[in-house]
């Protein structure tokens, strides 16, 4: 069985790496063809800075059309997308001063997730900054296919806006930063200057708004997928058993008390703590630092059969029962008594493990074996997405799904995945009132419209940008100088 299992993981690893070969060949291959690309059409080329935009008269029939065709729809909703937009400058302006605020009181977060709080939107960077427990993995095929539709339906709805309220578009076309592929519709900027408040609020704030129905049409999209052709294959557990405690209760071995001059000198990442006599584990560094700033609280391991044997992965059985759920975890667990032996089956990367534990008790004498689901707080923008799209590995549960399309099944859904939350991500920070983004004159029009006085508005929107500028800098700060203390 051993030999089945490390031939099954060794074809399945073969298989993973062959497709990242495959993708990486094609973001190559992609690469070089737009090099040829741009270089046999430089009549059309127009460089702004790193950026080679290729100009074309491409959609520019159905941007008329559509203005035309929708007339009466575009007008009342002028206003809802304006609204929109609002709702998301409001909200990742939040989010910025809140990331700083998370960042500043809890410098532990630095030092346990380890990536920095703001990531480029590149092919792999889940694997590139230690985040693939976070995100599902973002190949290159992911990336061009979800910049594709983003960039085509923000630009096409800034078109669309722009006929709608009599201003000309000159032309479309792709913009080329290397292998990153975008879009844009350029539109005349005298008449777009000269058009009332309205009319270019209604504009700027038509892409951002496009996006968003987008990731709304994505995200029925993947929960219809989710629901015909996926099922439970097992229970996911995020972490092991784990109690909130005052650090001042904590000891070391033989009852010493907890201080930074008293913490053991060790290269182990864990070191063993007691409360009431009863055997608990810390992470170093976490520890450490809740010292340092003199935290009241600390997370820490208890003595368990997971986490002494180190149990990972997905569970599927115990012994020879099923377990695709809590409840089924519960119920089989109940049927034996502290103290037995039992055989853990697991799935990890597609990995079968065997564990074989001993199963303690907990407080009320029940079976025991140390392992808790920690769902995701709503606590930031990105959780409360997450807790309302369908996952594979559903934390908030505990149960992981498999497709009945198996490994095709999982990349689609995974790609429908990316496409709406790019689709969000790139509305959401498009609203930053920054110089480069929508967000940016967006902010400056409003706050002239509010004082009529147009000086006011280019002040505001310089005072506001160095605002946005500084957070960002000290949250990589933050975290740059958090590597040093690790």
């Amino acid at each position: 069985m051993e030999n089945l299992s490390g031939l099954s993981e060794k074809n399945n690893k073969e298989k993973n790496m062959n497709f990242i070969i495959y993708d990486v060949v094609f973001m190559i291959l992609f690469t070089l063809f737009i090099i040829i690309f741009i270089n046999q059409r430089k009549k059309n080329l127009k460089k702004q800075g790193w950026i080679y935009l290729y100009q074309t008269k491409l959609g520019l029939k159905f941007i008329d059309s559509a203005a035309k065709k929708w007339k009466a729809f575009l007008g009342p909703m002028q206003y809802v997308t304006i609204f929109v937009s609002y709702i998301l400058m409001i909200s990742i302006v939040f989010l910025m001063f809140y990331s700083v605020y998370i960042y500043v009181k809890y410098p532990e977060i630095t030092q346990a997730i380890k990536a920095p709080p703001v990531v480029p939107l590149i092919p792999y960077f889940p694997d590139l900054f230690n985040l693939e427990s976070i995100f599902p993995p973002f190949y290159f095929t992911y990336f061009l296919v979800s910049l594709i539709i983003v960039a085509v339906v923000h630009e096409g709805a800034h078109g669309v806006f722009a006929r709608f309220n009599k201003i000309k578009i000159h032309s479309t076309g792709f913009a080329f930063l290397g292998p990153i592929l975008g879009a844009f519709v350029e539109q005349d900027e005298k008449q777009m200057n000269k058009a009332p408040k309205l009319a270019q609020l209604s504009i700027l704030s038509a892409g951002v708004f496009a996006n968003i129905i987008f990731a709304a049409i994505f995200l029925f999209l993947i929960w219809s997928l989710f629901v015909v052709f996926f099922s439970p294959l097992g229970l996911n557990f995020n972490d092991y058993a784990n109690d909130i405690v005052k650090l001042d209760s904590i000891k070391l071995d033989n009852n010493i008390s907890l201080t930074l001059e008293n913490l053991p000198e060790t290269s182990e990442n864990l070191i063993p703590i007691f409360l009431n006599s009863k055997k608990y584990f810390a992470h170093k560094e976490i520890l450490k630092n809740s010292l340092e700033r003199k935290a009241e609280y600390i997370k820490i391991y208890q003595d368990s059969p997971a986490f002494n044997s180190k149990l990972s992965g997905t569970l599927l059985k115990i012994d020879n029962y099923d377990i695709k759920s809590y409840d089924d975890l519960r119920s089989v667990l109940l049927s034996y008594k502290a103290g037995d032996n039992i055989v853990i089956e697991t799935s990890k990367e597609k990995e079968i493990k065997k564990y074989n534990i001993t199963l303690s008790s907990n407080e009320k004498g029940q079976p025991f074996i140390g392992i808790s689901v920690s769902p995701p707080k709503a606590s930031s923008i990105y959780t409360l997405i997450y807790n309302i799209t369908p996952k594979i590995k559903n934390h908030a549960t505990g149960i992981e799904y498999k497709s009945i399309f198996g490994d095709f099944g999982i990349f689609i859904f995974h790609m429908l995945w990316w496409i709406m939350m790019i689709n969000f991500f790139v509305a959401l920070f498009n609203m930053l009132p920054l110089g480069i983004l929508d967000g940016g004159r967006f902010f400056m029009l409003t706050i002239a419209a509010i004082t009529n006085n147009e000086k006011t508005g280019e002040k505001a929107f310089k005072f506001v940008g160095w605002i946005i500028l500084a957070l960002f800098i000290i949250l990589m700060l933050k975290w740059f100088i958090s590597l040093f203390s690790l």
